[in-house]
């Protein structure tokens, strides 16, 4: 799942991004209100994570903005001030969540999960198909009981199939899905990526097609 994160302040950017990415997230970083807003019209985010206090444009305009434009992408807000004004502003300009600084890592990862579960409401916590089942809580994969260790890409890859079971996606949309705005590999990498996945799943006993080619179009989970 794909997160951008606004924060002016370098260092809890930075060690906020690799920990959100250690939890297989794909993550976007951005320093300002701007740069924030030029990313969300570039890409599809499944969460975004707004410093309240940002050189620009600050956090609560932007998710006015946001608001205005229709977008119902869910919404954490960060800020050193713990006033309750301050929360209201947050909240009324469409934020869902508010937390203050300095945070709780372990609360704020549980915030982030469950506003990504809110985000998909129809889908259950824990994904499955066939015999294969994807906690995205614990980041645990298994097949038929069995264990399958996956890289954070082929991770990233059999959530986004899971998560999209009747949907056909081509290259370009899960090159967007799974790789961050600085990390943007060749069409011929989710190729690789989606070969090594295939293999995995066979050597726990999924069928060799649990991934379809649909051949001009993109990819798919085999229908059941």
């Amino acid at each position: 799942m794909r997160i951008l994160l606004v924060e002016d302040d370098e260092r809890i950017a930075k060690a906020l991004g690799e920990t959100l990415k250690d939890r297989q997230y794909v993550v976007d970083l951005a320093f300002d209100g701007e740069q924030g807003w030029d990313f969300i019209q570039s890409f599809s985010y499944d969460l975004i994570i707004l410093d309240v206090m940002l050189p620009k444009l600050n956090g609560v305009d932007l998710c006015q903005r946001l608001r205005s434009a229709g977008q119902m992408t869910p919404v954490l807000m960060l800020t050193a001030r713990d006033t309750s004004s301050d929360k209201v502003k947050g909240l009324d300009a469409g934020a869902d969540d508010y937390v203050v600084k300095p945070f709780d890592l372990p609360e704020l990862t549980a915030r982030i999960r469950a506003l990504l579960r809110r985000g998909n409401t129809a889908l259950p916590p824990v994904l499955e198909w066939e015999n294969l089942r994807l906690d995205p809580n614990t980041k645990e994969v298994t097949y038929a009981g069995k264990p399958l260790h996956l890289t954070p890409k082929e991770y990233g890859l059999l959530e986004l199939f899971l998560r999209n079971s009747h949907m056909v996606l081509n290259r370009g949309q899960i090159l967007e899905h799974l790789w961050s705005f600085e990390d943007p590999p060749s069409e011929e990498a989710v190729k690789v990526h989606i070969k090594e996945l295939r293999k995995k799943l066979r050597s726990v006993g999924a069928s060799p097609d649990s991934i379809e080619t649909v051949y001009g179009l993109g990819y798919r989970l085999k229908q059941l």
